[in-house]
């Protein structure tokens, strides 16, 4: 089976692509998820907000020694004891590329222009061979319009696009008003791709303590069908690379994105669920069922059921809503039939 893809102009041996996660923090966690069959992989976050803060801790810790208590003085460690997260990334990035054979993205989480340029550069420089962008923004200032909010992601890629040559791939919350139009919004402001959809994690509320808490739910198969929908639509009327994130577990999972047109799966859940490995398992699905299906290449199933390609169009938009609602009816056990 030819399982080969294109993913943001590079050539990936398959179409899984391992995303940002615990699980590349390590170099031989790497090593394992290449050699289960990776087809790239994406590193953890780089977030702004920590660089900043170790700078400023930094600064005042460190490299203000000659303040305070003289006699204390040379009892502080030398600034270059204390490698800033910037540089351990990059540290890593450059390990990762010296050690794996497929390509490497960096993933930089920022919050100014001025912090996701200066770091972006620093990132080609290190030898990323794409760079992901996770604009991980909360629209929730009520004087916020929907046109601010977008063109934030779209001011923010035209900057990028004058700095850097390395791919950029664009990963995008469903919170959109218009999420297709935004999506063709992004090809001429710089992006060569982009990923559908990021998960928003909720915070919790603990009703004893009366705290917010933070919570982490591992994705579910059902929440495919969302990027299922959007990659369908959207196959055939952009150029963009189409990543699909966000409930990739089974190898069904997978061919339901690929037959809609996603270029690439991202999978997070599932590889910390059951490990490297599993990426092993999806592989043989896929080719199992290529194989029954009478599919030699991946280029042969893409789009086949996306918007463009089926036989009534509206089903991806409101006749299975219509259809569904329609047809439900109780079993006669009193339970929900259809």
């Amino acid at each position: 089976m030819d399982l080969t893809t294109k993913w943001l102009g590079l050539e990936l041996r398959n179409p899984f692509v391992p995303s940002a996660s615990p699980l590349t923090k390590c170099l031989d966690t790497a090593r394992r998820l290449e050699d289960a069959g990776a087809g790239a992989l994406i590193m953890h976050s780089l977030y702004e907000e920590a660089v900043m803060s170790f700078d400023e801790d930094a600064t005042r810790f460190l490299h203000h020694q000659d303040t305070g208590n003289p006699m204390a003085r040379g009892n502080l460690a030398a600034p270059i004891d204390f490698p800033c997260k910037l540089d351990c990334y990059l540290e890593q990035l450059s390990s990762l590329k010296a050690s794996l054979g497929i390509p490497v993205v960096a993933s930089l989480n920022g919050v100014t222009p001025g912090g996701w340029v200066e770091h972006a550069k620093e990132l080609q420089d290190a030898g990323a061979d794409a760079l992901e962008l996770n604009v991980y923004h909360v629209a929730a200032d009520p004087e916020e319009s929907g046109f601010e909010v977008e063109e934030r992601y779209l001011n923010l890629l035209e900057l990028l696009e004058d700095q850097i040559n390395i791919p950029i791939n664009m990963k995008l919350g469903p919170f959109f008003s218009s999420p297709a139009h935004m999506i063709c919004l992004l090809e001429p402001a710089g992006a060569a791709g982009v990923s559908i959809f990021n998960r928003f994690f909720q915070p919790d509320i603990n009703i004893e303590t009366l705290r917010l808490v933070p919570t982490l739910h591992p994705s579910t198969s059902t929440e495919t069908l969302l990027a299922v929908r959007w990659i369908a639509i959207l196959y055939g009327r952009s150029k963009l690379s189409l990543g699909a994130t966000g409930g990739v577990h089974t190898a069904e999972d997978v061919i339901k994105l690929l037959l809609a047109g996603a270029d690439v799966v991202h999978l997070c859940s599932s590889l910390l669920q059951h490990g490297p490995s599993h990426l092993g398992a999806l592989a043989q699905g896929l080719e199992q069922w290529m194989d029954r299906q009478g599919f030699g290449s991946i280029a042969e199933v893409r789009g086949r059921m996306s918007q463009h390609n089926v036989a009534d169009p509206s089903e991806f938009v409101r006749a299975n809503y219509m259809m569904m609602l329609d047809g439900y009816s109780p079993d006669a056990a009193g339970g929900p039939g259809m």
